[in-house]
């Protein structure tokens, strides 16, 4: 296989008791993500990429399947599953998440270098604050859920190279034949497989919500009264939007990502159920000591010709009330970053630039910080879950009004979707654009930000609007 590391050199890496990758490179030009993925036979498979529109996190795309294990939790339930064993505790999930991953100095050309993949959902805020009586989940999901992997693929769009990966941890007893077997087995399984061809899917078109317009208007109108009395200044309140969905979802994602492609495109199979989604939006991003944030509010329809979509950005931009409430989230960003951060390193990189996308624009910034001494990544997610842009300022205040409003649980919707590394790095996009399917049926949230002089109805048609990417694929 080409690009192996010699025996000499993994025996060496072995004795020093390294984390390292074992990496065989093949030649990638003939070969899509999504035809990888289709090739792939196994269970709880995952793919994650981005648009090649957005270059600065388009380079790589990540395949996998088959994990060692997982970590799932609902409330302070913990399950852990490590190659079959199955222990169940009372602990916070993310403490349990950071003992498995036990970040640790990787060589790596890719910034994921196996580890956990998939979901933490907004409720996990429960477990640092108390934000109100626990809520009926209709989806019976668990609030996180994360598989582990050590074997994964690596697309590389730059170069056209494939890249099949094995991590050696210390703990691993594998020797050099036994992981050169493996890649092999592994790229052939996928090199030479045959692609399955999944059902179309089979929808009733039409989408049901969890609420009327007039409760969301209601909804809306009490949020008001609580930005009067000076309770908040902004909540962000959300309706779920479920259909009938028969057929393989991988079928949804192939045109979602053409319909609305996004710096965060994501396929998670958990066997029981299948996140999917295409988000604009990062939570977080850990990458060595370097944390990062992107608030996104503001939200315009785009135009239907070119000369309209440039009068909407040019409206969005000079709208006072827009300009305000995201200037109160960048600075909300800020401050959670600032948590984490070096004093003095927190930054502005971007600020206030409109990003377009195929039914919405977006007024978008980057904040900045450097990771203190003796912080990490978990310790980052903690304090950024979930984000001011799908809760609002105060953030728990906000919360409470959202618990107290809202008849559901949130769940997957306004928490995180990514990759925790066994580097300690990450890669969590906020989870909006984002679907559930299970049980034959697909699940839609999206919310509208509430400030003191909105219009109920406009912000009804704000979530129609940010949901109908994704409604529009279930045709």
């Amino acid at each position: 296989m080409k690009d192996m590391m010699t025996k000499e050199e993994f025996i060496k890496r072995k004795e020093q008791g390294k984390t390292f990758l074992v990496i065989a490179e093949e030649e990638g030009d003939s070969i899509t993500p999504i035809s990888l993925y289709r090739r792939m036979n196994g269970k709880k498979k995952f793919l994650l990429e981005s648009s090649q529109l957005h270059q600065d996190k388009g380079r790589y795309s990540y395949l996998g399947c088959n994990p060692y294990g997982e970590v799932k939790s609902v409330g302070t339930e913990v399950e852990r599953t490590t190659y079959g064993q199955i222990e169940k505790l009372q602990d916070n999930v993310l403490q349990v998440l950071e003992e498995v991953i036990a970040p640790t100095q990787v060589e790596s050309p890719f910034p994921f270098c196996g580890g956990a993949v998939g979901y933490i959902g907004y409720d996990v805020i429960r477990q640092y604050e108390n934000i109100g009586a626990d809520l009926h989940d209709p989806l019976n999901i668990p609030e996180v859920h994360l598989l582990l992997y050590r074997e994964f693929i690596v697309y590389d769009h730059l170069r056209q190279k494939l890249s099949f990966v094995y991590v050696c941890r210390k703990d691993d007893s594998a020797d050099y034949e036994e992981v050169y077997e493996r890649l092999q087995v592994y790229k052939n399984e996928v090199l030479e497989g045959e692609e399955t061809e999944g059902n179309e899917i089979q929808s009733t078109l039409s989408f049901t919500s969890s609420i009327t317009e007039t409760e969301f208007c209601d909804m809306v109108e009490t949020a008001k009264e609580h930005i009067r009395a000076g309770d908040i200044f902004q909540v962000v309140l959300s309706q779920r939007l479920q259909s009938e969905c028969i057929g393989d979802p991988f079928a949804l994602y192939r045109k979602l990502r053409i319909a609305n492609p996004s710096p965060y495109m994501f396929y998670i199979d958990f066997q029981d159920y299948v996140v999917l989604g295409s988000s604009p939006e990062s939570l977080l991003s850990v990458r060595d000591d370097k944390v990062m944030t992107n608030p996104i509010a503001g939200t315009r329809p785009r135009g239907k010709t070119k000369r309209e979509d440039e009068e909407i950005e040019k409206e969005l931009l000079g709208n006072e009330k827009e300009r305000a409430e995201h200037m109160m989230l960048v600075d909300l960003g800020r401050n959670d970053i600032g948590r984490v951060s070096e004093i003095g390193s927190v930054t502005i990189d971007k600020y206030m630039k409109v990003e377009k996308y195929s039914h919405v624009m977006h007024i978008v910034s980057e904040v900045y910080g450097t990771l203190r001494k003796r912080m990490s990544g978990f310790d980052a997610l903690a304090y950024c879950l979930p984000a001011g842009t799908v809760s609002g300022a105060p953030k728990i205040r906000a919360m409470e009004i959202i618990n107290e409003l809202e008849k559901e649980k949130r769940n997957v919707y306004a928490g995180a979707v990514g990759y925790v590394s066994f580097s300690g790095n990450l890669d969590m996009a906020l989870a909006i654009r984002t679907m559930v399917v299970k049980d034959e049926k697909a699940y839609v949230q999206a919310g509208a930000g509430i400030v003191y002089d909105s219009d109920p109805v406009a912000e009804y048609e704000e979530t129609l609007n940010k949901a109908r990417a994704l409604l529009e694929v279930m045709k």
